[in-house]
């Protein structure tokens, strides 16, 4: 079994949150910020996840404030934005770091060699089999034709 499934995250209600649920399903993890221009794309991260979850896909939104401090809210304040600006339903993890010494084992094992992440909003697709298969720039639309075509090609 992939090392995916055995890291260890808490949720943004700060209770464990089980990586192990996403086996055999596609997931789409992105680094989000609140605060950040990019910060549209939650509304794109959630058609993906309404048209794609009954198929075996998921989103998981992990909150990041290390780049221009673009997530200064508390866990409850990131809930309470995502829900009322975007109804976000998928899940969201608390808030971490993404790079440097503090990078969380989850960003650890998405990156392995890879370059560090560039910004909020960076993709990461991982397989059915809790492996990475794609990684997506922080700026690409996660309408694009590009993310669409991978997500079903996993399926």
């Amino acid at each position: 079994m992939t090392p995916f499934y055995d890291i260890q995250i808490d949720g943004l209600d700060n209770q464990a949150f089980d990586l192990s649920q996403f086996k055999d399903k596609v997931v789409l993890i992105v680094n989000v910020a609140s605060e950040c221009g990019l910060t549209p794309q939650y509304a794109g991260l959630q058609s993906l996840f309404d048209k794609y979850k009954d198929k075996g896909f998921m989103v998981l939104g992990v909150p990041c404030n290390q780049f221009g401090q673009q997530e200064p809210g508390s866990n409850e304040a990131i809930a309470q934005f995502c829900t009322t600006k975007f109804n976000v339903t998928f899940p969201m993890t608390t808030k971490i770091d993404v790079n440097g010494d503090n990078r969380h084992p989850l960003y650890q094992f998405l990156i392995e060699d890879g370059d560090d992440i560039e910004w909020n909003f960076a993709k990461f697709l991982v397989n059915k089999n809790g492996y990475v298969a794609q990684r997506f720039s922080a700026r690409l639309d996660p309408l694009s034709d590009e993310v669409i075509h991978e997500i079903e090609h996993l399926l």
